[in-house]
């Protein structure tokens, strides 16, 4: 199980060579929102592998 706290930035996905799976559990909370991050490129993508 992984943790992020919030304000802080984080990538969800998987490498080129393998598979990523999801599951996300939501703390109701005041004041929050979300912020979408830039895409990755197909480049930045592609260097994952391995």
């Amino acid at each position: 199980m992984i943790t992020i706290p919030a304000n802080v930035k984080h990538w969800h996905g998987a490498k080129a060579d393998s598979w990523f799976s999801h599951i996300a559990v939501e703390v109701p909370g005041e004041d929050c929102s979300n912020e979408w991050c830039e895409p990755v490129t197909d480049e930045e993508y592609a260097k994952l592998n391995g």
